[in-house]
């Protein structure tokens, strides 16, 4: 296992570089940037921008830049913001928590709530249970995160005040548990609800087809009840194509939290993403970059791990 893990990080590495490479194009060849909004403001002279701009690199060519980020980065240094002039990664260390406080809940919710919903489904089908699944499916899959946000805030937070309308803890308050998850409700939700109904469909269809198995039969002819037959034997045979729909939407959870963050004024990585992008800022989009991409790949791997731990047919090469 030791050697296939090496293998995968060594994988990786042409991975992160062709993603960190298009992301660092597609920034700086976007229109605008850091000296067009200097410039806006009208309080710098054009020799006072092009000695900015030498004093940033941003003379030289993009293909030089990126490697010059890359060296850096190999030293552990992300740079410094081009709006705050603070070291990116202390910037990036104050906003991690948050996000992966939202995104990890966002997905353990999805989970606790779609797969024993998709095998309720499965088991008691065209039931009051597998009407349910169904309507919460369609809901994740038809309703964009950033209108059901909007529409919760209203709703629970502006007008039945069950739940504040921003941040992270109550102004004046301090860092309790309980503020923390009653600030976390909404946005959690609002990250989840579209992965629920991927876990809830996949969940139901891969017990469906398991429980048509020949082994399910005979299961059965042993006396075995049906409990028992969808939770030991159908449910653990299906954990295959689950897990890998959960691995396939922990990217697209956090791409939609970008813009719950921002909804809910939550204090992540997503919100400082928004901001950085609005500025121009480029060390900070790359080293959120970075931490993302990281982490989309850590989670892959890990899964990977849990496949062969699910089916023992699954050897690592």
């Amino acid at each position: 296992m030791f050697k296939y893990v090496i293998k995968r990080l060594l994988y990786a590495i042409p991975v992160f570089l062709g993603i960190t490479f298009v992301i660092y194009l597609l920034i700086n060849l976007a229109p605008g940037g850091p000296l067009a909004i200097l410039a806006s403001s009208g309080e710098m002279s054009q020799a006072d921008l092009e000695a900015m701009r030498i004093t940033l690199g941003l003379d030289k060519p993009i293909v030089v830049r990126y490697f010059l980020w890359l060296a850096d980065l190999f030293h552990g240094d992300l740079g410094v913001s081009y709006r705050t002039s603070q070291d990116v990664a202390m910037m990036i260390s104050q906003r991690i928590l948050p996000s992966l406080t939202l995104t990890g809940v966002g997905i353990l919710g999805s989970i606790i709530i779609g797969v024993p919903l998709g095998i309720i489904s499965a088991y008691k089908p065209n039931s009051i249970w597998d009407q349910i699944s169904t309507f919460i499916s369609f809901i994740g899959a038809s309703v964009p995160s950033f209108f059901l946000s909007l529409l919760m805030i209203y709703v629970l937070a502006v007008k039945l005040k069950l739940f504040p309308t921003s941040g992270m803890y109550s102004s004046g308050g301090g860092e309790d548990i309980l503020d923390i998850l009653h600030h976390l409700a909404l946005p959690a939700f609002a990250c989840g609800i579209q992965t629920i109904g991927n876990y809830i469909k996949q969940t139901k269809s891969s017990v469906l087809e398991v429980l048509n198995e020949e082994y399910i039969k005979t299961a059965r002819s042993k006396g075995l009840t049906n409990t028992v037959i969808v939770l030991k034997h159908a449910f653990r045979n299906a954990l295959i194509p689950i897990v890998t729909t959960i691995s396939l939407s922990i990217p697209f959870l956090i791409g939609g939290a970008v813009v719950v963050e921002q909804i809910f004024a939550w204090p992540g990585l997503g919100s400082l993403m928004i901001i950085s992008i609005t500025s121009r800022d480029y060390p900070v989009i790359m080293g959120v970059a970075v931490l993302i991409c990281a982490v989309v790949l850590i989670a892959n791997l890990i899964l990977d791990l849990i496949y062969a731990a699910l089916d023992p047919r699954i050897e690592f090469k």
